[in-house]
Order: C-alpha cells, then structure tokens, then sequence
C-alpha cells in the first residue's frame, strides 16, 4: 500500500508509542494518510521527535502525555484527540510493561504494574475511545500482543497472563462491536529487530524463517487492519513472526 493515502482524513491514537513498534505504527499511520497522536507515559524527547519529523514531512501528528493506567487521564487523552482532530477512528493499544523474572522471585508489584499497563490500559482507552469511533461512522481497534502470550517462556508469566487477557477481550470486543462498524484484532508479533529494554534470548534459527522480524513487517500488518480493505477482519490473532508461534 506505499504511495496511497488510503487513511485520509482519518484520526489514529496509539498508545506507547514514543519508540520502536509504537513510534514506527505513528510513522506508519501517518504515511496512509491520518492524523495521528502519539501516547506516551511521561514527557519523552524521542516522541517528541516522532510527531515533528512527522509534521516536517507534512503530516499533522501531536504528542499526549497520560499514563494509560489512569482512566481519568485516558478520558482526558481522548477528549483532546477529538478536540484537536474533531474524529477519533483508530485506536491502537501498543502500551505494554515489560519484564523477565522467574515465577518465584516475581514480586506482586511487577505482576500488578505488568496486567494495568497491557490489559487495564487497553481497558480504558478502548472504553475512552469507542463513543467517538461510532460517531465518526465506525473504525479500528487493534490490540498489540505478542508470541509470548501464547507461548511459553520462563520468566514471561506476567507478561504471558497480560497478553493472553488482550487476546480475550479483543474477541469478545469484536462480537460486541461488528454492529457498530468496528472491527478489533490483535496482532501479536514475534521478535522484531528492535532496540531492546530486555535482551532477545531467542535462536533466530529457532523460527521457521531463520530470522527476526523487520518493524515494517508488523506496521503493514496495522495498517492493512485499519484500512478499508482489511475493515472485514475482525476478532483476529494475527501473528506475524516467521511461523515462530508453530513452534510453541
């Protein structure tokens, strides 16, 4: 889909989206023609950075700071999305925790801060954002998961029950909301080359296709689900990692 607009006049929010996959969906969004909002926790350079490269190429792109654990700052979030854009029609739910500790050193702090930022967070800015995605005709929610919520990996329970609950609620999200014209995946990447809070410990000759993922591989994905042509998709698990997931 390179070189269409095929977004036009549409607005994307997408959470946790100051760097790697989440900076490159605002890249991407924006290059198919929305406007977009890059979400981030705190006040962050890097997307700072993101939206004025952005608006530098002649896309109309802002920075939001809220913590998507806080329904009230979501709320707000959203608000000034439609405020700013008029519209909000696509929703991205990219915020994850991350982390890699054994099961029995894994403290109930971490476990708690893991499922608030990947499965809560999504809670509030899916229930923010659907009032203005029915007003604007209907649109997208993707869910961004990934392999480790389906499978196993010492170290990822917290991760592993967080993505697994995203994957729930995106089905049942999907049956809920295909009458009101939105359609709701989740697409759960593999490893991707990217630069990395936790370091990759996967073989990439462990995948089928002896390699990492490239960022864009996963973005066209986004973009596809979020366009008028993948509009029919919905209640997916898409995974998009070189056949990794077989493996499990």
């Amino acid at each position: 889909m390179d070189g269409t607009r095929e977004l036009e006049g549409r607005v994307a929010l997408i959470t946790g989206a100051a760097k790697n996959i989440g900076r490159a969906l605002a890249e991407e969004l924006a290059r198919a023609g929305a406007s977009v909002v890059i979400n981030t926790r705190a006040a962050n350079r890097g997307a700072d950075e993101a939206a004025e490269a952005l608006r530098g190429r002649g896309h109309r792109a802002l920075v939001h700071v809220a913590d998507v654990t806080d329904g009230a700052a979501v709320r707000r979030m959203v608000q000034t999305v439609v405020n700013e854009f008029g519209r909000l029609d696509i929703l991205v739910n990219n915020a994850v925790a991350h982390g890699s500790t054994a099961f029995e050193a894994l403290d109930f702090e971490t476990w708690e801060r893991t499922i608030a930022v990947t499965l809560h967070g999504a809670f509030h800015c899916t229930q923010a954002a659907i009032p203005h995605i029915v007003k604007a005709g209907g649109g997208s929610i993707v869910n961004m998961g990934g392999a480790f919520g389906h499978k196993a990996s010492t170290g990822r329970s917290a991760t592993s029950a967080a993505k697994a609950g995203l994957a729930g609620m995106t089905r049942a999200l999907a049956h809920e909301l295909a009458p009101r014209n939105i359609n709701v995946n989740y697409v759960a990447p593999g490893p991707v080359n990217t630069v990395r809070e936790i370091p990759a410990r996967i073989d990439p000759q462990s995948i089928p296709m002896g390699r990492f993922a490239e960022i864009d591989e996963v973005t066209a994905m986004v973009r596809l689900l979020c366009s008028p042509k993948g509009r029919y998709v919905t209640g997916q698990t898409i995974h998009v990692n070189g056949g990794f997931y077989m493996n499990a």
